[in-house]
């Protein structure tokens, strides 16, 4: 499979689990979703959870292609031209449950905020958004040390390589 972005070798993943997708935008772009049209992405850095209880790894390599039909709401970033990939956190074998927890103790500890009310999140109704955003580059100590047992990978110009 031919992508524009790849992943560096990771530890070994598992087929289940929850994801925070890591990336930027240096200059302000606008979209037109299904639920707010004209929507402003302003430039910084977004996290975007999700999770996957079958087929993480094909979730994964889903979210970083940028030929595909848009189905969700994050397509709509990870599609768009001036995307800059940074990271992927991968809890492995974290059941859908704790997406929202996750959501929720990242956007305290990291105090990120919500920029798109209802984004990510249709099949949710405890969180305001699964998209947060901080105009500033987070310290990745602070979020590893919440979950220490986080697969870390970070996207390159290679293929996907999955142990």
């Amino acid at each position: 499979m031919e992508l524009k972005h790849g992943l560096k070798k990771v530890q070994k993943l598992t087929n289940s689990g929850i994801y925070l997708l890591e990336f930027y935008f240096e200059k302000e772009i606008v979209l037109d979703l299904k639920i707010s049209s004209n929507c402003k992405i302003l430039p910084g850095y977004y996290f975007y959870v999700g999770s996957a209880q079958t087929n993480l790894k094909s979730r994964l390599n889903r979210h970083l292609r940028t030929n595909k039909k848009k189905h969700w709401h994050i397509d709509y970033l990870t599609t768009h031209q001036k995307i800059v990939w940074k990271n992927i956190y991968i809890l492995n074998n974290k059941r859908k449950e704790m997406e929202c927890k996750l959501v929720s103790e990242i956007s305290k500890n990291l105090n990120l905020e919500l920029p798109i009310k209802g984004f990510g999140n249709s099949d949710c109704n405890k969180c305001t958004s699964h998209l947060l955003y901080s105009n500033k580059r987070n310290n990745y100590n602070q979020l590893l040390s919440l979950y220490h047992f986080t697969v870390l990978s970070i996207p390159s110009s290679r293929e996907i390589c999955w142990e």
